[in-house]
Formats: C-alpha cells, sequence, structure tokens
C-alpha cells in the first residue's frame, strides 16, 4: 500500500514494487487467467501444441523482465503471448483443423519463420535505439501497418466462417453473447475483461445439448505431462514461404508493441505522480522493448510456440487494478510454464467445439481488421492523398482477395523451389506497399493540396 503526498491511501504497486507473496500468487493467477484465452485459441487454431505456448509463453515473459530489469533497472511490465497476427501465415503452411496438431515437420518449418520474426524484431529494435523512431516509421507508416492489420482480420474472414458451419445455432449463439458481454460488461470491474472466455464458456454449455462435445480425451488424458518441443528446420520445401510470410508479420505487431508500451509508460507514470514517487519513463525504451519482443520470439522458434507481442488485455488488467509490479508478472510466467505440464486442462481445452470457436472467430477476427482501420485513424492518415491510397489499396486487395480467393491463400505465382505453392497473399501484399512507399519516399510525388 502507498500513500499518495496528499495522504490518501492508493492500492497499488509500481513496476519495482513487490507486493506480499499471498498478493503476489494471486495477482499472477489473474494475469494468467486474462491472457488464457488468446493464447490457447491460437494454438488450437493454427496446429500448435497447446501445452508447449503456455509454457513458452511463460518463459519468454520471464526472460523479457528479467533482461529489462538488468539492462535498464526497472521492468518493463509486459506479458508476451501468442500473436493473432501471424494466423493466416500459419494455417497457409498447416492447414490445421481445429484442435489437432499439426505434424512436427510443418511446426518446425514454422520454426523457421518466428526465429526469423525474433531477429525482425531485434534488428528494428536495434536501429530505433540508434536513430530513433521517426526515421522507422517513414518505412512503415501507419498506412502500411494499418492496412496490413486489416489484411490479417478480413482474410480470416472465411475461415472463421467455414469454422461456424460446423453447427450455424451454436456459433450464433456465442458470436451474439460474446458481442453482448464484450459491450455491456465495460466498466464492471475485471469480469469485464473476460468477455472472450465468458462467451466461450456460454458456447460450450450451448453445445452440449447438441452432442458437438466429447469428453473422451480429457478422460484419457494424464494429470502430468511434458511440453511437446520441436526443433526448427530450415530444410524442405516450404521453409523459405514460411520464413516469408510468417516473418513479414513483424510489421503488423511492431506499431501494436509501441502502442503498448506508450499505454502502460502512460498508467505508470500517473500512479507514480499520484502517490509521490519518481516517474519510470518507459516510453523512453521503444526500441529496447522491440528487442525484448524479438528475444521473445527467437525463445518461440527455438521450442515450438507461436509467435508473440506483448498483450493489451494485461495492460488493460493493470490499469484497472493499478497493479504494474514486475514480480508479479513473473510468477504469471512461471504459472504459465507450470500449466503446460497439465495433461488434462490441454485436453479439456481440446472439447471445445469447431462452431463455438467459429462464433468466437467471426468477432475476434473482425476485431482484428478493424483495429487495423483505427491504427489508420488514430495517426490521421490521408485517405485523400493519392500516395496513400495507392499503398493501402494494393495491400489490401492483394492480401484479402489474394488470401480468400485461392487455395491455402497463395498467389498463382510459382518461384521454382523458393515458393513452389505460389506466393503467399498477404505477406507479397505487404512487400508491395512497403516498395510501393519507399518508391514514394525516394521520388517524392506533388502534393496537389491533399494534405490538408
Amino acid at each position: 500500500m502507498t500513500a499518495s503526498t496528499k495522504d490518501t491511501k492508493l492500492m497499488g504497486y509500481l513496476p519495482n514494487d513487490r507486493p506480499p507473496w499471498g498478493q503476489l500468487i494471486l495477482l499472477g493467477l489473474q494475469h494468467v487467467l486474462t491472457m488464457f484465452p488468446a493464447t490457447v485459441f491460437c494454438a488450437l487454431f493454427t496446429g500448435f501444441h497447446v501445452s508447449t505456448v503456455l509454457s513458452i509463453a511463460g518463459l519468454a515473459t520471464v526472460v523479457a523482465l528479467i533482461l529489462s530489469k538488468w539492462r535498464i533497472g526497472k521492468f518493463i511490465p509486459l506479458f508476451y503471448g501468442s500473436s493473432f497476427s501471424y494466423l493466416t501465415a500459419y494455417l497457409a503452411i498447416t492447414n490445421a483443423e481445429w484442435g489437432v496438431p499439426a505434424s512436427d515437420s510443418l511446426i518446425s518449418t514454422m520454426q523457421a519463420g518466428i526465429l526469423v520474426t525474433g531477429l525482425i524484431n531485434i534488428g528494428v529494435g536495434y536501429i530505433i535505439m540508434k536513430v530513433g523512431k521517426e526515421a522507422v516509421d517513414k518505412v512503415l507508416p501507419p498506412v502500411v501497418t494499418g492496412s496490413v492489420a486489416c489484411v490479417i482480420g478480413i482474410g480470416l474472414g472465411f475461415a472463421a466462417l467455414g469454422m461456424a458451419e460446423a453447427n450455424w445455432t451454436v456459433a450464433a449463439i456465442t458470436l451474439v453473447v460474446t458481442i453482448l458481454f464484450s459491450v455491456y460488461l465495460q466498466g464492471k470491474g475485471f469480469i469485464g475483461m473476460l468477455p472472450i472466455l465468458l462467451g466461450a464458456i456460454v458456447g460450450y454449455l450451448i453445445a452440449l445439448p447438441f452432442g458437438l462435445v466429447n469428453f473422451d480425451p480429457v478422460g484419457s488424458a494424464s494429470w502430468f505431462v511434458a511440453p511437446h518441443i520441436t526443433l526448427p528446420s530450415f530444410t524442405g520445401s516450404m521453409v523459405v514461404t514460411a520464413i516469408f510470410s510468417i516473418s513479414i508479420m513483424a510489421i503488423a505487431t511492431i506499431p501494436e508493441s509501441t502502442a503498448h508500451l506508450y499505454q502502460i509508460s502512460l498508467y505508470v507514470d500517473r500512479f507514480a505522480e499520484e502517490t509521490g514517487k519518481e516517474k519510470y519513463h518507459l516510453d523512453e525504451h521503444i526500441g529496447f522493448n522491440l528487442v525484448l519482443d524479438g528475444i521473445g520470439d527467437f525463445i518461440n522458434g527455438m521450442f515450438g510456440s507461436t509467435a508473440g507481442t506483448n498483450y493489451g488485455e494485461n495492460n488493460s488488467l493493470m490499469a484497472i487494478t493499478r497493479n504494474y509490479s514486475g514480480p508479479v508478472l513473473v510468477a504469471a510466467g512461471v504459472f504459465s510454464i507450470l500449466l503446460g505440464f497439465i495433461g488434462k486442462l490441454e485436453a479439456l481445452v481440446s472439447t471445445v467445439p469447431l462452431a463455438v470457436s467459429g462464433g468466437l472467430a467471426i468477432y475476434l477476427f473482425g476485431v482484428i481488421g478493424m483495429q487495423g482501420i483505427a491504427l489508420m485513424v488514430e495517426n490521421k492518415v490521408n485517405l485523400f492523398e493519392p500516395r496513400t491510397l495507392a499503398v493501402g489499396a494494393t495491400i489490401m486487395i492483394i492480401g484479402i482477395g489474394g488470401n480468400i480467393g485461392y487455395p491455402g491463400g497463395f498467389l498463382p505465382i510459382t518461384v521454382g523451389e523458393i515458393f513452389p505453392n505460389g506466393l503467399p497473399a498477404i505477406a507479397t501484399g505487404a512487400v508491395v506497399g512497403i516498395l510501393l512507399n519507399a518508391i514514394f519516399l525516394i521520388f517524392e510525388p506533388p502534393k496537389m493540396g491533399t494534405d490538408q
């Protein structure tokens, strides 16, 4: 408990504060509960092993927190979990069925792309530390990052509807109740942060009388298991495709990660000011935060987990509870690691029916697309300017049209043994957008009054 300069008692913890053990454990478990739905959903949807994703997400979080305390003397209080930005790239490789793990060879191939994603984040973070964020924003302006984020979400729309097709009634009920929870539970405390989990529970209960839930895997699963660890592979016909299509998605998570750091820095400094303590100024470490993101992805790629980013859900939890404690997040990371060793938990999660997941996916993937639009609105992207329109329009048509219109999301443009299945549509759209923007940077077009 910390006293403010006005002798008002404010309950909360700054990043370097360590609560008493009892509170530390409970607050850590609350963080795990917050990150659990999205992290598990990503694994089930893309063919990764739930136990592995949970454990490695915890490990990446613990490593990032320890490195931040060691490097800058203060914790950067963020939880690193699976990012939805990479879903389409994974599915193009695995063609995964809901809840069915992909083969080890396919996971190993995707790990190559995730490793490169980590290196890209580390490289961009290092550049920002040296030259500043403004220089990077010229190469990756909001029209590029926002359009790519929009394409990722909308490009998954057909996949979401395909899942819902398993039972339209269950999917529709799941969708509606999840939306209602997300809208009407806002401002209702901690429960308002769990609309996806609550929607999944309601959908699960609705699915029971339809005979869509099979508990046999839970009964046959062991209580304790070792996470399914695989090693990255840089051989095989799809490895270049995996590296290209997965790693390029980092351009969507880089602004997301940066925005999350700005957000948490604002809340931490406000609480420090209220309690008469020294401000942390975490927003001064944007570049280093991306380096930590990259290290986290490198860990994911080494052991068979999904690429990730720091979670806005956990940021919101911290803002609500005024608990920004780094040690609490370390505890949450440890708990997440341990969850990966509970076999029956993974089996229970895998019993969620496909139709329930479809209802959730319609909402979640749509939100990803809308967040891309919100990113452009927030950064006041001028959509009356021809150069901006050209970049955004090209990314969206190549990305969305190619991902939905062609099998596996591959454009029918093969490049020998490098891209034997064709060019991955979303990644190709992103690269074309980056190249167009680079041309406009080198050969500056006239504004023609469109800067207003």
